[in-house]
Parts: C-alpha cells; sequence; structure tokens
C-alpha cells in the first residue's frame, strides 16, 4: 500500500515582510517631504510652505493645478495642509518627492477635468474659499476671481460675460453655493448665448434668468 504523502509549503512571510518595509520606506519619504514644508511650530504647511512647494514644483501660487492638488488632498482649510491630507493626497497620486509630484499635475488636471470629477471639483472650489466659520457665501470679487481660475478655461464666453454682467449689475453683493452651482449647470446645458433652450420657469436662480435678460437687452440693442 502506498503512503501518503503531504507536501510542506514554504512560508511566505519573506515576501509580505519586504513589501511591508517597502511600503514604511515610502510613508516615510512622503512625511519627511511634508516636514520640509511644515511649518515647525504648528505642524502644517502654511501659505509659506505653500509657496515654497509651488516654487519646487514649478507653478504659480495661483495655478488652478494648487487647487486640484488641495481637491485631491480633500484639504478642509484654504492654504493649509495637515499631515494626515498630505499623506492622503500623495497615497492617491502615488508620489512620494517632489520630482514625482511634479510630473503628477499634467495628470492630476486631466483627472479633473473629466465630468465624473469636475463638478466635485468645482463644489470643492467654492467651499475652500469659505475661509470663515460659518460663512456660506463668497464676495462678488472673489467669485469672479474663482470663475476666471476654474472655468473659464472650459466655458470662455459663459464666463466673461458672467462676470461682466456681476461687475455690472448692483443687486448681488456675494454668491452662494446654490448660484455657483447653477451657473455650471447653467454652461453645460444652455445654448450661448442665443438662449435658446433656456427656461425661466424651470429652477434656475434668479441671478440667472437677470443675467440672460441682461444679455438680450445688450443684444437688442445691437
Amino acid at each position: 500500500m502506498r503512503r501518503s504523502s503531504t507536501r510542506k509549503t514554504q512560508p511566505t512571510s519573506t515576501t509580505s515582510s519586504a513589501s511591508s518595509k517597502a511600503v514604511v520606506k515610502e510613508l516615510e519619504r512622503v512625511d519627511q517631504l511634508f516636514y520640509s514644508y511644515a511649518n515647525k511650530s504648528s505642524g502644517v504647511i502654511d501659505p509659506e510652505g505653500i509657496e515654497s512647494l509651488c516654487s519646487d514644483v514649478g507653478v504659480d501660487y495661483t495655478n488652478v493645478r494648487i487647487l486640484m492638488l488641495a481637491w485631491k488632498m480633500k484639504a478642509e482649510k484654504q492654504g493649509y495642509f495637515t499631515l494626515d491630507e498630505w499623506r492622503k493626497g500623495l497615497k492617491a497620486l502615488k508620489v512620494d518627492n517632489v520630482s514625482k509630484l511634479k510630473k503628477a499635475l499634467p495628470d492630476l488636471e486631466k483627472e479633473v477635468r473629466t465630468p465624473e470629477n469636475f463638478t466635485d471639483f468645482y463644489s470643492f472650489a467654492f467651499q475652500y474659499c469659505l475661509t470663515e466659520e460659518k460663512q456660506k457665501n463668497i464676495d462678488i470679487e472673489s467669485c469672479c476671481e474663482l470663475l476666471n481660475l476654474v472655468l473659464r478655461t472650459k466655458f470662455c464666453a459663459q464666463v466673461d460675460s458672467f462676470i461682466e454682467y456681476l461687475n455690472y449689475q448692483c443687486d448681488y453683493k456675494v454668491i452662494n453655493m446654490d448660484q455657483w452651482m447653477g451657473f455650471l449647470r447653467f454652461c453645460n446645458e444652455i445654448s450661448f448665448p442665443d438662449f435658446t433652450n433656456y427656461d425661466e420657469d424651470l429652477a434656475w436662480p434668479l441671478i440667472l434668468d437677470n443675467f440672460v435678460e441682461w444679455i438680450r437687452e445688450k443684444q437688442a440693442k445691437t
């Protein structure tokens, strides 16, 4: 009678151990990079640290890609990155040094500009500008700057006309989230500048009804 044999399996601890060490080393590099920009007293990257980061990755402090980086990190406070936000963002981008981060920014912009991500980014941009506790609106000047930064490359004519209207009108001193998001929907859905499919009876923010009326009056004079 043949004796049954049992095959012994070799432990895989060596492979998993090497993988774990690589993860730890990567996290250490991410943390070291963070602390090279962080304020030593506060323990966060502040506006001065972000300016240094911008210089190292070759983009201006006001470049939209920095706002996109904040979106990727899910940053909560404008001009500041915490260690946890930094770790999440760099892990998602799969980078652990400045050179890799610089190379990742163009792909990040492509990611943001996809339809499934852009609405979330556009909403984030507004919320990121709410710098005061319980603040729900942003002033007209800041709104115009933000529209130029996040939306003008996508809808140049609409943004230019809306900014012109915002600076002309006197009824609104601030813009709220509903109006902000309504304008993105307007750009995506409405034929411009003829407004052939614009229906005032639909649930548009009043400011957009006024904007369309203002443009139509201008068109009638020309």
